[in-house]
């Protein structure tokens, strides 16, 4: 069905299981049931319909009601069976053990309550826990096979943002160069979705605003919203025409494979005024004393607290990473899977880095009435310090 090179490799897979299991025995959890598609395909390989049952201790079962033949393609796990009603999962899950499980492990932060409320029913015994975070710690650190998938996303995006700087025309809207550009990444052999984990969050590829309708504010936890096509979208790309001397926006995901590398650069056409140009180098200032940092060790709320101290230091604090109410508390993200993924470069965050993380760095200047200007890069943790993978010129790009 799929070429080998497109399915996760079996000891890929079992080595996330493996650490899945530590995790669980850790908190004294006999088995966690994986529902969520993006925990269910880094576990298993596949994003079919269904559930995948993973003992602290045994092997998992992976339960497919929709496609099985796809899942058996896909999936390395060896134990799989048609479920054909959610109530058969009891009868599935006590043919593995000798027991059925008392704690179960559950990704409470995505799970719907009905869904909850139904496992109830099915395992009335059980106590259920909340193993999200441990699921999100391990998906945090990027294998060798993740990091080049990333790393071939990354190149991907790059491409991107050579094709905007051929396309961008005076005059032309804003919805006409994001659907330029996007069919180019499409072309490219981009997914299409941009998954996140953040509930009823969503993104289309990303954004491409300019001038004021870029710095519009919206519900989106990203420090740009935009004017949009519509209250029902509310985020991206409009109908106004783009002019001359004002910041065009490109802040795209580039999906592959499943895997994301994320990346924003500015354009102009016919240049750009003197304080955005300032507001735009002062956000590479930023980025490049975050980058000094940006290695094992390091508290992921310290880079955003010394981000914050730096923009206002150079008096840019009413316009870093949002304006007044709207202003978000990151200066960066993990990615990989999804667009929200630990570490959180946020206000509070204690976590600390590690080697294999992946993270999307993106200090912004949000001026109302002019635009946004900044930049994002993909970055990958290394033992000894940080690799920028997003390479196309961090420079304003006049057209």
């Amino acid at each position: 069905m799929f070429a080998t090179e497109q399915c996760t490799p079996p000891e890929e897979i079992q080595a996330r299981l493996r650490c899945l299991r530590s995790a669980l025995a850790g908190r004294e959890v006999d088995a966690a049931l994986i529902f969520q598609k993006m925990d269910l395909f880094y576990f298993s390989g596949t994003i079919q319909q269904g559930q995948l049952y993973v003992p602290a201790d045994g092997e998992p079962v992976l339960m497919v009601r929709k496609s099985a033949e796809r899942a058996q393609a896909e999936s390395p796990v060896e134990n799989q069976v048609f479920l054909e009603k959610f109530e058969q999962m009891r009868r599935i899950v006590a043919k593995q053990s000798a027991a059925l499980p008392r704690r179960i492990g559950l990704e409470l932060d995505v799970l719907p309550a009905k869904l909850y409320l139904s496992l109830g029913d099915v395992f009335p015994e059980a106590e259920f826990v909340d193993v999200s975070d441990e699921i999100r710690t391990l998906r945090a650190v990027k294998s060798v096979y993740e990091i080049a998938r990333i790393k071939e996303a990354a190149r991907c995006a790059d491409r991107v943002a050579a094709f905007v700087a051929d396309e961008l025309k005076e005059g032309m809207s804003e919805v006409e160069l994001a659907g330029r550009v996007e069919a180019e990444a499409r072309r490219l052999g981009h997914q299409g979705f941009v998954r996140m984990r953040l509930w009823d969050h969503e993104l289309f590829y990303g954004h491409l605003m300019a001038g004021p309708g870029a710095a519009v504010p919206s519900y989106l936890a990203s420090p740009t919203g935009g004017a949009a096509l519509s209250p029902a979208v509310a985020q991206g790309a409009s109908l106004r025409p783009i002019r001359a001397r004002e910041p065009v926006l490109v802040d795209y995901v580039f999906a592959k494979d499943g895997y994301l590398a994320d990346h924003t650069r500015i354009f102009a056409v016919r240049g750009l005024d003197d304080d955005l140009m300032q507001a735009h180098r002062t956000a590479l200032d930023i980025q490049t004393a975050l980058v000094e940092q940006l290695q094992p060790g390091t508290v992921s709320g310290a880079l955003y607290e010394k981000a914050v101290s730096l923009a206002a230091d150079r008096g840019y604090a009413a316009f870093f990473m949002g304006a007044e109410s709207s202003r978000i508390r990151f200066v960066g993200h993990g990615i990989g899977l999804e667009l929200d993924e630990f570490p959180f470069l946020a206000k509070g965050q204690e976590r600390r880095l590690e080697s294999g993380m992946a993270i999307a760095l993106e200090p912004k200047m949000i001026i109302p009435g002019r635009g946004v200007v900044g930049i994002e890069n993909t970055h990958l943790v290394t033992e000894h310090g940080s690799e920028q993978i997003t390479r196309f010129s961090e420079a304003v790009t006049i057209v």
